[in-house]
């Protein structure tokens, strides 16, 4: 099976790459016989589509594409080897396939409902920081159609909160240099991070960051409230990856995409950093500790 993953190499990749071993391994796949081949584009959108025509010409039995960029790549780069696709938001506005139910085609897969989470976090975060009046919402415009959607969302969510929203975009790990001194030249008082691969592997860089201008942040992946964000609102996502190995093993027996409807998550996350608030100076109210699925001391 070939994985058209979005970060630079498997270290980076290990949370998720390690799920998906898991759950193969659970299934009976042996590593030897079930050969993963992994492509890293290493956030250069532009090269998912090479990566995608390489793992083609292996004729790879199953192709996973992590990210919807990936998905969109592997799509273009075949309509015959089934495709399973995860973290993808929102996989029919996408057109990756035709409904959830019915996919359609030779794509299915797991969509972790990104865009759907928007506004929730915005109200999150209002809780957590009631004296927030204006947010900057990081996006990458490389995802045109994300970064969009985000925005309007959080948008329709803080006008009743009276916060006012902001779009601050970055397209490279080089660009949040820029996205930051904007931030901070502008006085935004709070940020939101938006579900984009390049934010998670530079999320030790963005926390620290916040932290240093006592900025709250809400983040979109638990493990970047771990690496120092002040709270996450999400799937767990390496549950994800882990199911996305029962895809994979039903392809591999013979089942046919069209015939697989997408799977959405069931549970959803509340993660909070006291240690982040702490040096925020942040009093996190006790019904938002009381509702959090993990607290960070």
């Amino acid at each position: 099976m070939g994985v058209l993953w979005h970060a630079g190499s498997a270290e980076e990749e290990a949370p998720y790459l390690g799920a998906l071993q898991a759950g193969l391994k659970e299934l009976g796949h042996v590593e030897g016989r079930t050969i993963l081949e992994n492509r890293f584009a290493a956030e250069q959108y532009h090269r998912f589509n090479s990566l995608a025509d390489e793992l083609v010409r292996l004729k790879v039995d199953v192709l996973v594409a992590v990210t919807r960029p990936a998905a969109l790549a592997a799509r273009r780069a075949t309509t015959k080897i089934p495709i399973v696709f995860v973290l993808v938001p929102d996989p029919v506005a996408s057109s990756l396939v035709e409904s959830l139910a019915r996919p359609g085609g030779n794509v299915t897969g797991l969509s972790q409902l990104a865009l759907d989470l928007s506004s929730k976090r915005v109200e999150l975060l209002k809780q957590a920081a009631p004296n927030i009046l204006r947010v900057a919402v990081l996006v990458n415009p490389s995802d045109e159609d994300m970064a969009r959607r985000s925005i309007e969302e959080s948008r329709t969510a803080a006008a009743p909160l009276q916060v006012s929203v902001e779009p601050v975009e970055a397209r490279t790990p080089s660009d949040l240099a820029q996205a930051f001194s904007f931030i901070i030249a502008n006085r935004f008082d709070g940020l939101i991070v938006t579900s984009d691969p390049m934010f998670f592997n530079e999320r030790g860089r963005i926390a620290e960051w916040a932290m240093a201008h006592r900025l709250p942040t809400m983040m979109f992946n638990g493990e970047m409230a771990r690496s120092g964000g002040l709270m996450a609102y999400s799937a767990n996502n390496p549950a994800l990856f882990r199911r996305a190995a029962t895809f994979v093993d039903k392809l591999l027996k013979g089942a046919k995409p069209a015939d697989l409807p997408v799977e959405l998550p069931t549970k959803f996350e509340l993660l909070l950093n006291l240690k982040t608030a702490n040096a925020l100076g942040l009093t996190v109210p006790d019904k938002l500790l009381a509702i959090a699925d993990e607290v960070i001391e």
